[in-house]
């Protein structure tokens, strides 16, 4: 994995559109067409909003969800909104939510899968990824059964602060051509750590080959 310490947030947020940037354009450039999948949280809102200033081909780029709570449309909770008012709204690209108000979920989180093997192959361009303090990654979360998932490319798992959510597995994580973990806060310097070492936080079972990590100072801690 490669490491890149900035001095702070507004340094993250810029340097992860950066990456994100390069990677859409490559994959337009050489297939017409880019994947973008993308988390939720408060950290990635000046990112997006940054992104969202890019002069990208948008009307070439699939933008798909990591992970949703399950929660009413337009609802706070929902990574959704943020990512609409911060991107999808400011941009022409092909927008793919997560369909987590549906009535049958398992069948909802299979059609997702489908969705991104039909207009991607399976294989995202690029994957954003958060880091919380408690190790986990998308809604990979510590001792929930979706980390034992390996036969699935979106799963639901069990309540997470109140809610359940439909997330990308490790699987659907590791084909990524490239993975960005954008990460902010003193708070995560103990989970950057572990995650660096492969250690026993859900954020350490996602595949460190094509990925790079960028955090703030007080992230990088204790790196």
């Amino acid at each position: 994995m490669e490491i890149c310490v900035v001095p702070d947030a507004a340094a993250v947020a810029d340097e992860v559109a950066e990456r994100i940037t390069t990677a859409i354009a490559g994959a337009v450039a050489e297939r017409g067409t880019a994947a973008v999948a993308f988390s939720g949280g408060a950290t990635p809102a000046p990112m997006l909003r940054a992104l969202s200033a890019r002069a990208l081909p948008w009307d070439a780029v699939q933008v798909f969800q990591v992970d949703e709570r399950l929660a009413p449309h337009g609802h706070p909770d929902r990574n959704a909104t943020m990512l609409r008012a911060e991107l999808l709204d400011r941009v022409p690209a092909l927008a793919h939510l997560m369909p987590v108000t549906a009535e049958d979920l398992q069948q909802a989180a299979g059609d997702y899968a489908a969705l991104l093997a039909d207009l991607a192959d399976g294989v995202l361009d690029v994957v954003h990824l958060g880091l919380g303090p408690d190790g986990h990654t998308a809604s990979l979360v510590p001792g929930d059964p979706v980390l034992r998932v390996d036969d699935r490319d979106v799963a639901l798992t069990g309540e997470y602060k109140g809610r359940r959510r439909m997330t990308l597995t490790y699987p659907a994580l590791d084909r990524a051509h490239l993975l960005v973990w954008e990460v902010v806060g003193e708070d995560k310097a103990e989970a950057v750590r572990a995650l660096i070492d492969r250690g026993n936080v859900p954020a350490g079972g996602v595949s460190q080959g094509r990925a790079v990590l960028v955090a703030d100072q007080a992230a990088g801690a204790r790196l």
